[in-house]
């Protein structure tokens, strides 16, 4: 497992910005390359909330995008994409018709409306104020942006659980820099695999220590918990070149950083989905980059809990 340290914004040209709501527990996460990035996806979870992600898949017309926006309010959220659009827009930005400049944004949502029973939701306004957040600077982590309503461990239901949020970390490989940065809202608890020790989730109400949370998912049906949908996603990035199959390959690759961290993943309650940008033109060996992705979205999701669960109650 590769160090804890570095931001997806130490690839070059990758910016990130936060909108966030501190009072709704709620906002939304854009990652912005500065030019247009190649792009590939892979939806492992059940139950996925997404916007402009179908054209990501090959024999498509359209083979880069301008940005990806992660946000919470479910599928209500999907509503900050046309900010980001019209930020875009306004920057000479988009796939180019001959006639008008699209900006694609593939955006995926979480679930975070239950925590404090409000209403607020990310809108389009906030979706532009994201973007004018955006910045090289390693970004925040802990309860900003997308993360800041979610959280993990809710096997036992919400009032059991304990925060998510949003984490980032990056690493070398040769001349290549890959970058991470994930939004984790899980159903199952956090496991930090360097060490086998679980960091965050569901507890024991007579004991406080940490449940088994696949005896508990299957002692405690989620139809008899009310149990709210969940969600982790992840964006890397990689100034490696590759074409969309290619970062299609990394994406799938760097699932397995979610099934490392998250146990159990991937569940009928979950939209787990990673993105994979590239914005270079160094060579790598795909599989390389792809097993590296894997351990990054890993120490990512460790990162984002531990900055949520601070004492301090401050993001990172």
């Amino acid at each position: 497992m590769c160090g804890a340290g570095g931001s997806i914004t130490d690839v070059p040209g990758i910016r990130v910005g936060h909108a966030t709501d501190p009072d709704g527990r709620t906002g939304c996460t854009v990652v912005l390359p500065e030019e247009r990035a190649v792009a590939g996806v892979d939806v492992r979870g059940s139950a996925p909330g997404t916007r402009e992600v179908e054209l990501l898949h090959p024999v498509r017309l359209v083979h880069a995008v301008d940005a990806i926006l992660l946000t919470g309010g479910s599928a209500f959220g999907l509503d900050a994409a046309g900010g980001v659009q019209q930020f875009l827009e306004e920057h000479g930005r988009g796939f180019d018709t001959g006639t008008v400049k699209v900006p694609i944004v593939p955006t995926a949502v979480i679930f975070d409306l239950a925590l404090d029973g409000k209403q607020v939701r990310p809108d389009k306004e906030m979706g532009y104020r994201a973007c004018l957040a955006a910045q090289l600077e390693v970004c925040a982590q802990g309860r900003v942006g997308a993360g800041a309503g979610a959280t993990v461990g809710k096997v036992l239901g919400p009032t059991r659980a304990m925060y998510g949020g949003v984490g980032t970390c990056a690493a070398r490989l040769g001349p290549v820099t890959v970058g991470v940065l994930v939004v984790v809202n899980a159903l199952g608890n956090i496991i930090d695999p360097r060490t086998g020790r679980t960091v965050a989730g569901a507890t024991d109400p007579a004991s406080g220590e940490f449940v088994d949370p696949v005896a508990a998912l299957a002692a405690h049906p989620p139809t008899t918990l009310a149990m709210p949908p969940n969600t982790t996603l992840a964006v890397v990035a990689t100034d490696a070149l590759c074409d969309r199959e290619q970062a299609t390959k990394i994406a799938q690759m760097a699932q397995d950083g979610i099934a490392r961290a998250v146990c159990p993943a991937h569940t009928m309650y979950d939209g787990d989905i990673v993105f994979a940008l590239s914005v270079g033109s160094a060579v790598m060996d795909i599989s390389a980059l792809g097993a590296l992705a894997a351990e990054l979205v890993a120490q990512a999701i460790v990162n984002a809990v531990l900055a949520a669960n601070q004492p301090s109650d401050q993001a990172a």
